[in-house]
């Protein structure tokens, strides 16, 4: 057995970061564990405009920021690890990583996030956060007077469309079935949209570009017939996936499988807390999962406190 901690948090995205930067700085015993690179999908943004206090960053200097600051105040991160067993019960709580080493802490934080679905197609590893995006708030407005594309038939798909047209100069819609899965509002709001027209029943084949996107091959669903467009950038919205499936029976999740949290954002096992793009919410921002893992760490804080508290009455 390792080492015990006060807190474990679970994820070093922005959420997770910010949650140990503030418990380190309330002398909490902090280890953070992550499954891939600190930093999360903001390490996917070429660059960063809407972030408060900092004009432009890009997506890997914000989250190399704000992990030697976690680091500077006396968190432990381990990263690119795996997550192989965990126990949420009772007063002491425990994580196995890499189906060996085991950590143990009175309290829990989940800021695991989440992934945009992907197409799964060629070239769409390579262009991500070089032509690609899966988030019109933070990427819309580098696509000024621009062609782009939306890949989608959904409510987010057909709304982010709408929103892109403040910057886009054209905006290609290209869903692969014949009529949309999204509100009739939303449908007519974009049909009536002069800057956007629909490619339907077809689909993404293959990404294609040098340093960055430059154009796209659409297959037609029905004819096979291939048509390469030109294009300045596209935006997937086909589905968003929180990283839970390792919590299934753990904790209280949706339908969706994220995260269900009460207003302090603790989970339904006490002193386990979650934050960031895997709990239930519907706006999805670097910022929103700063203020969750502060709101969560404030939670732990308090939590561990009153077990100290306790032990020593």
């Amino acid at each position: 057995m390792s080492e015990i901690y006060d807190v474990i948090v679970i994820g070093g995205g922005p959420a997770g970061l910010t949650a140990g930067i503030y418990l380190a700085r309330a002398k909490m015993k902090t280890l953070i564990l992550n499954e891939g690179t600190a930093g999360g999908q903001i390490i996917l943004t070429h660059e960063i405009a809407n972030y408060p206090g900092v004009e432009k960053i890009s997506g890997y200097q914000l989250a190399n920021v704000m992990k030697n600051q976690a680091k500077s105040f006396g968190c432990e991160i381990k990263s690119n690890v795996r997550i192989t067993d965990l126990n949420l019960k009772g007063g002491v709580k425990t994580v196995e990583i890499n189906n060996k080493e085991i950590f143990s802490a009175s309290s829990i934080i989940v800021a695991t996030g989440g992934r945009s679905r992907n197409l799964n197609v060629t070239g769409e590893d390579k262009f991500k956060g070089k032509g690609i995006s899966y988030c019109a708030t933070c990427d819309g407005d580098f696509f000024q007077d621009k062609n782009i594309i939306v890949v989608g038939g959904g409510n987010s798909a057909l709304e982010e469309a709408v929103s892109l047209t403040k910057y886009a100069s054209r905006v290609t819609i290209v869903h692969q079935f014949d009529n949309f899965q999204a509100f009739e509002h939303a449908v007519e709001e974009a049909e009536n949209n002069p800057r956007i027209n629909f490619v339907m029943e077809s689909k993404i084949a293959e990404f294609i570009g040098e340093e960055s996107l430059k154009k796209v091959l659409i297959e037609n669903q029905n004819t096979h017939e291939i048509t390469e467009m030109e294009i300045d950038g596209v935006f997937i919205f086909i589905g968003y996936q929180p990283n839970t499936e390792f919590l299934e029976g753990k904790i209280e999740l949706n339908d969706r499988k994220e995260i269900v949290v009460k207003e302090n954002l603790e989970t339904s096992e006490h002193g386990v807390f979650a934050a960031g793009d895997s709990i239930q919410k519907r706006y999805r921002q670097i910022t929103t999962a700063v203020a969750d893992g502060t709101v969560a760490a404030l939670g732990a804080i308090e939590y561990v406190n009153n077990i100290k508290a306790l032990s020593h009455a």
